[in-house]
């Protein structure tokens, strides 16, 4: 037997009280964790990926790179742009916050990284 979203809406009315709720919500955070992990589990150091266009600022979307590192939770991971974005985001009007010297070729975004969920894998 199938249980569907009424069913589990129905069981969650039928609570006695906010603790019993919460494990509700804990459990349902817990899964939601794991379906986003399993999602990106693909996403690793030395993989293609692209910056997809839900990211802000609007002009890092679409630039490429080698995955770096992922973050302790796994949630972001270091980005070294190719060449050809390299060059792109250095001539951009709109960037106004990397400043990359001539002669670089291929520029690693500083901070903690990028969101995985902004991140799209590029086949090789």
């Amino acid at each position: 037997m199938s249980i569907g979203i009424d069913d589990v809406r129905t069981f969650i009315r039928q609570l006695p009280d906010a603790a019993a709720v919460a494990q509700v919500q804990e459990a349902a955070a817990r899964r939601l964790g794991e379906i986003d992990k399993a999602a990106y589990s693909g996403i690793v150091a030395g993989r293609r990926a692209r910056i997809n266009d839900s990211l802000r600022p609007a002009f890092l979307r679409r630039l490429t790179s080698t995955v770096q590192e992922r973050n302790r939770t796994g949630s972001r991971a270091g980005f070294l742009l190719d060449e050809e974005s390299t060059r792109l985001l250095r001539t951009d009007p709109r960037n106004n916050r990397y400043r990359i010297p001539e002669g670089t070729t291929r520029y690693r975004l500083p901070g903690s990284g990028i969101p995985i969920s902004c991140l799209d894998l590029i086949e090789d």
